[in-house]
């Protein structure tokens, strides 16, 4: 069973999942992982590979997600679609994104949804 900071992450991946096939993509992927670390969300946005960190935070409590989004951080996603193309076949066609999603998701009412493209 997860702990509360768990159950909130879960909670924005699958919002933010919502979000991105609103948008018209298609999930490839939740939670892939390889030595190099963990994608929140794969997926394809047309014919362009997106590779997807969601950042879920509650109001109030800590940064907006989108600044937990550093330069090293920024740098491990690139790696991760690195390692993603070279298990995949290579680059798409419409070559590979990084994507953000931040949720905040307030103490009373709907949660907020940010999607910003091609962060990194």
């Amino acid at each position: 069973m997860p702990n509360a900071r768990q159950a909130i992450g879960q909670y924005g991946e699958r919002l933010a999942e919502r979000r991105l096939t609103a948008a018209g993509m298609t999930i490839l992927e939740r939670n892939w992982r390889c030595r190099a670390g963990e994608v929140d969300l794969v997926a394809l946005d047309g014919d362009a590979l997106v590779l997807c960190e969601v950042k879920t935070r509650k109001t109030g409590l800590f940064e907006h997600p989108m600044a937990a989004i550093t330069p090293e951080k920024a740098a491990r996603l690139r790696r991760l679609a690195e390692e993603w193309m070279a298990r995949h076949g290579g680059p798409p066609p419409g070559g590979v994104r990084i994507d953000i999603v931040g949720v905040l998701v307030p103490d009373r009412g709907a949660p907020v949804i940010e999607h910003v493209r091609g962060v990194a």
